[in-house]
């Protein structure tokens, strides 16, 4: 297809897509400074607003897929430009017009994935609540204390099935009153929303709350930082309001009540990242590690980027999905910061974040010398 090079066309579709809060921009650059792109390779965050400003040459062109929608950008902006809406209004024109880069290329498999089977992967839908056999988790109903919402990666990936395995077992030793959908849950819809699928993202969410509705759900508890910000703060656009909750926070509670009991010991040095979505997007910052210190010998040290400033894993913005070359994998500088601590143990609360670290092991000659944790493996562990 050839280039979509109309000035007009291209200004209408990003006011209609993205507002037009970046005409705003006065060029200062803080944006370029702080993007994590910048320590890999040359990345410019402000030339992608000028262009979205002005007319772009090429949608196709592969810059305007590399935003991880971290937010580190909108943190710094004096003016309010919101950089990761105009992006991904960027990324709904090009897939509009079915234009790629190879390197989101994967997308398109996603997309088929999604549609046919409600997750990423192309795994079963009747097989999305494979994890919980043995654990006797029951089907929810409305008059249960809580929907436990894993996700996708929790569902079908071997290794984040053990998180969903251990927020159970949390759950059930605590005296939770919980239940799961099942095969009628759905993929939040979140990642596939950054990547410019807006009608996709919309199928999704619809049927996530029909089905939320019609089982009577009030509250929600999930381990994806990226289901939380989506149920949270993009599924109200629906008219509709959940509690929900993150099991950072779920666990900060149930310790407080004295409903869940700290009772063994984890003697070891641990590092905490904290992920885009659950951070510096939605301000939880204190409550994961409040869970770690009250953990009997572990010792809580911190990175050189964190909380605010934490570095991003390089998941976010849909790219989880997508090709990253080696040298090019945030993972890898974060991993770098965890080991300059220390630290034994490389703590998370999130599934791309974990995917990610765990992938970026298998290249460090010392990986065996540090280990990838979600927070509820290790509480698992002392209860």
């Amino acid at each position: 297809m050839e280039n979509v090079t109309d000035y007009k066309e291209i200004s209408d579709l990003i006011k209609d897509k993205g507002g037009d809060s970046f005409k705003f921009c006065y060029q200062c650059g803080k944006c370029d400074v702080v993007c994590p792109w910048n320590e890999l390779r040359y990345f410019s965050m402000r030339k992608l607003v000028r262009e979205a400003t002005f007319g772009m040459s090429e949608v196709e062109a592969d810059d305007i897929w590399r935003c991880t929608t971290c937010g580190k950008c909108s943190q710094v902006c004096p003016r309010d430009v919101k950089q990761v809406e105009a992006g991904i209004a960027l990324r709904r024109i090009a897939t509009e017009y079915g234009i790629f880069a190879a390197t989101a290329d994967p997308i398109r498999a996603i997309r088929s994935n999604l549609t046919s089977e409600g997750n990423p992967f192309a795994e079963d839908r009747q097989k999305r609540a494979d994890w919980a056999e043995g654990l006797s988790v029951k089907p929810f109903t409305g008059t249960m204390e809580i929907l436990y919402f894993p996700g996708c990666y929790l569902s079908y990936d071997p290794r984040l099935k053990k998180v969903a395995i251990a927020t159970a077992t949390i759950l059930k030793k605590a005296g939770v009153d919980f239940g799961i959908l099942g095969t009628r849950e759905n993929c939040c819809g979140e990642s596939i929303r950054k990547t410019g699928d807006e009608e996709l993202y919309l199928q999704l969410a619809k049927e996530n709350i029909k089905t939320f509705i019609d089982h009577g759900v009030k509250k929600i508890l999930v381990s994806s930082p990226h289901c939380y910000h989506t149920f949270k703060n993009e599924y109200p656009e629906f008219m509709v309001h959940f509690e929900v909750v993150h099991i950072a926070q779920y666990l900060s509670g149930l310790i407080q009540e004295g409903r869940l009991e700290l009772t063994g010991e984890y003697a070891k040095k641990v590092t905490y990242h904290d992920p885009c979505y659950l951070g510096r997007h939605n301000g939880i910052y204190d409550e994961p590690r409040d869970v770690l210190q009250k953990i009997t010998a572990l010792e809580l040290t911190e990175m050189s980027d964190s909380k605010e400033d934490s570095f991003c894993c390089g998941g976010g913005g849909g790219r989880i999905w997508m090709d990253t070359p080696k040298g090019e994998r945030f993972s890898d500088l974060r991993l770098e910061q965890a080991a300059a601590t220390g630290a034994e143990v490389l703590v998370t609360s999130c599934p791309y974040c974990i995917a990610n670290f765990e992938d970026s092991l298998l290249s460090r000659k010392d990986g065996e010398k540090l280990v990838v944790k979600d927070i509820t493996e290790i509480i698992s562990e002392v209860i």
